[in-house]
């Protein structure tokens, strides 16, 4: 019993010993595994580790559609890029605290100014830096986007871009920093917000070769080239989204391509290229709630650019559309057809008194149904094809009237005349025949029966601000183009008579207010004062 007993006890000794053995071997060799692995760690282990290397850049990477795709960008910037500029501008903001100034098409269901406002936050983009000058005024900076179409040193840019601009100045790709050139303006178009500027140099210029709009489809890549936010040499790649986008109810002269290339404040007036490094349109707006880039723009088509470039690099540096000084539904709607009982056409709304459509002996309720013998069914088809012609020459309408078909002769106008009213300003610039600025420095009118509806205004109530004198009482207490004046002094001002009237009884030293619904603004967001003592 007592040997058994030793031989367990030395056993259980035995095992015990071969178990802290173990563990000992165990730490041990963790210890030695631990020290090895810390010893890589603050060791280069070169023998071990594969070097990283980067393929050559002849080296293709991804399948063979991507890299194609890829090197098809790469030559298409390289080939845009010197022919895209950016574009500096400086103007004096009298009133620095006025929200947007600028001139705009006060007809339109909104202004062109507060378009751009909201699609691009205001006249120029990008880079703003105002600084004050001694008179209270500021003189603002702003940057945008151009391309140059001519070797000469012809570049093509939006008109929100150098409107109103005291000095504009141009920055090539290969111009040393701080180096820029001077630029006139040739031309602009309020109807197209288009502009061209000129530059003069020594040698040529890279001048971009410019593309057909109407071949590009839905899908196709294109590349935005820019400046956004000052940022030059800017490319961003897309597909174009949609064609023929009327993004501003009532311009028939602005049909957009839209893409979803990113477009930003600084690239307006900048290219939209093909694949073929041919310029197919030209950047002007965003729609955006934040004023960047949120997947939707849209630029002019190249057809609509050189129509326009090409007249005003003209003799009168101006566009000139014809018109017959008719009005029509600008929405298609199949009831007035089916009420007139006139089928397809373009059914007349309204007929300017004493043009040429009155001449003719057009009434409202007719349908136009081909000119020069083709047939015409929508208003857009119209209006491009009397816009094209020249004033002065004559064109054969055929319409339907009460059911019967008939035709006749129409002498085409020049638009600007027969609409200046409402386009919004004199673009014919005769200051002959233009009403001069009244003692308060403004031009007023009466408010057109469609903008006192859509501002839920009544009929007849009201005068629009058309115009307004720099340095002016008007611009002093903030009155400005597009805004409505309901009141003077608590007298209600119904027409540019009662204006005339209030006006002349008021003398300086005394007080003056002026009850205002500003432009833009909407029944809800209601009137203001604009107080000033007149001078």
């Amino acid at each position: 019993m007592g040997a058994m007993w030793m031989r367990m006890k030395a056993h259980r000794w035995a095992y015990t010993l071969s178990i802290l053995a173990t563990l000992a071997v165990g730490i041990l060799i963790g210890t030695i595994v631990s020290s090895e692995v810390k010893g890589k760690e603050g060791q280069s282990g070169k023998s071990e580790v594969t070097p990283l290397t980067i393929p050559s850049s002849s080296s293709s990477g991804g399948n063979a559609f991507s890299q194609q795709l890829s090197n098809a960008f790469a030559s298409v910037a390289k080939q845009l890029e010197p022919s895209v500029v950016n574009i500096n501008t400086e103007s004096t903001i009298k009133n620095p605290h006025r929200r947007g100034g600028g001139q705009g098409d006060d007809d339109d269901s909104g202004n062109m100014d507060d378009f751009f406002n909201h699609f691009f936050g205001g006249p120029g983009q990008g880079g703003q830096n105002p600084f004050g000058q001694g008179d209270g005024s500021i003189r603002e900076r702003s940057l945008g986007s151009g391309v140059i179409v001519d070797p000469k040193g012809l570049i093509v840019t939006n008109r929100h871009v150098v409107e109103k601009a005291d000095r504009v100045r141009v920055r090539f790709q290969d111009d040393p920093p701080g180096v820029q050139h001077d630029a006139k303006v040739i031309g602009t178009d309020q109807e197209t917000d288009l502009a061209v500027i000129e530059v003069h140099v020594d040698h040529a210029l890279p001048a971009a070769k410019m593309g057909n709009s109407d071949s590009m489809q839905v899908g196709d890549w294109v590349l935005a080239v820019g400046s956004p936010f000052g940022l030059s040499e800017t490319v961003t790649a897309g597909i174009v989204s949609a064609k023929g986008r009327d993004i501003v109810p009532g311009r028939q002269f602005q049909t957009f391509i839209q893409t979803d290339a990113a477009i930003n404040p600084g690239n307006s007036g900048g290219p939209l290229v093909n694949m073929n490094g041919e310029v197919i349109g030209i950047n002007t707006a965003i729609l955006s709630e934040t004023n960047a880039y949120a997947g939707v723009g849209f630029a002019l088509p190249s057809k609509t650019v050189v129509e326009v470039y090409n007249q005003l690099t003209g003799p009168e540096h101006r566009v000139s559309r014809g018109s017959i000084g008719i009005m029509f539904d600008a929405v298609e709607n199949p009831a007035i057809a089916r009420v007139y009982g006139n089928g397809s056409g373009v059914t007349i709304s309204s007929v300017v008194p004493g043009s040429p459509a009155d001449q003719a002996g057009l009434k409202v309720g007719d349908t136009i149904t081909t000119v020069d013998g083709k047939k015409v069914t929508k208003g857009a088809e119209l209006v491009a094809d009397i816009a094209a012609r020249r004033p002065g020459s004559k064109v054969n309408l055929g319409f339907v009237r009460n059911g019967k078909s008939q035709d006749t002769a129409v002498i085409i106008a020049d638009r600007a005349k027969l609409f200046a009213a409402r386009l919004g300003e004199d673009q014919e610039n005769d200051e002959e025949n233009s009403p001069k600025p009244s003692k308060f420095g403004v031009i007023v009118r009466k408010v057109p029966p469609e903008m006192a509806d859509r501002l839920d205004i009544p009929q007849g109530k009201g005068v629009i601000v058309q115009d307004v004198k720099p340095g002016s009482f008007a611009e002093d207490v903030n009155l400005g183009r597009g805004d409505i004046i309901l009141e003077i002094n608590k007298q209600p001002v119904n027409s540019e008579d009662d204006f005339a009237r209030l006006e002349s009884s008021l003398k300086s030293g005394q007080d003056v207010v002026f009850l205002v619904r500003q432009r833009g603004s909407t029944k809800q967001d209601g009137t203001i004062f604009l107080p000033g003592t007149l001078p």
